[in-house]
């Protein structure tokens, strides 16, 4: 493993606005300060976070998807965020775009359903990891965080990454919950957040983040618009592993 630079492209959306979104999330991938290997876009960066599912779902071959593709393509990084997805049903579905046109996903496990969600998507049934550049990625969307049975470290994966649109009132917990799933699991935690106001009213406050292993806090993007980078050393990862083995005494489980 080698380091791997991720940037986090935390934004406001425009609501029920997916051409909108797209140009406003290109002229910002298109203004970015330096190279990085992964770009980060948050939960359903193309319409906000909406129960308008069957109004706003595309295909997997549809415009958002294409234009992920184009995106990584240029930047010559991995480009992945969450948008809304009919595909035998409808999903919130977590896209991982490569610079070489391969797409791999993830569906939303948890749905929110203080919101509705479980009325108007479906679930997922798969965890899914990725592999980049030798590092190992779970793939997870905002509510996932809250439970550490899904998340758990099975000894397959290096880094947590969640993506979301999680309220400033609950902004306390955000920050926990990624600060938990890095100690617990012995991984790197990267989440992305929006800010702003959505078209539900809802106040969001950002505070994208990526936490180390040990719970330290290596960036912060506090409440600001803007890109955040953070480049991550799997020497710490090793160390870490290496000197704290909490992972061979953890309990074994089956989900059901």
């Amino acid at each position: 493993m080698s380091p791997i630079t991720f940037a986090l492209v935390q934004s406001t959306t425009r609501w029920h606005d997916p051409a909108g979104n797209r140009e406003d999330f290109a002229a910002k991938l298109g203004d970015l300060s330096q190279p990085c290997d992964v770009v980060v876009l948050p939960e359903m960066f193309s319409t906000g976070f909406t129960m308008d599912s069957t109004l706003l779902a595309e295909p997997m071959d549809g415009d958002t998807v294409g234009w992920m593709k184009a995106q990584s393509r240029a930047l010559g990084s991995v480009v992945c965020g969450s948008l809304i997805i009919e595909d035998g049903g409808y999903f919130n579905r977590f896209i991982w775009a490569t610079p070489d046109g391969e797409i791999q996903h993830y569906d939303k496990r948890h749905l929110f359903r203080m919101a509705d969600e479980h009325q108007f998507f479906d679930a997922g049934s798969e965890r899914v990891t990725v592999s980049y550049k030798d590092w190992r990625i779970c793939l997870s969307v905002c509510y996932d965080l809250r439970f550490p049975v899904w998340l758990r470290n099975q000894g397959d994966y290096d880094l947590l990454l969640c993506v979301a649109n999680w309220p400033a009132a609950r902004a306390l917990a955000w920050q926990t919950l990624l600060r938990a799933r890095a100690i617990e699991n012995q991984s790197y935690c990267v989440g992305v957040n929006i800010v702003g106001n959505d078209g539900n009213g809802l106040s969001y406050a950002g505070d994208s983040g990526v936490y180390a292993p040990d719970g330290e806090v290596l960036v912060a993007a506090d409440q600001a618009e803007g890109v955040t980078f953070a480049t991550l050393e799997p020497s710490v990862l090793t160390s870490l592993r290496q000197a704290f083995p909490v992972g061979l005494d953890a309990d074994r489980f089956a989900l059901e």
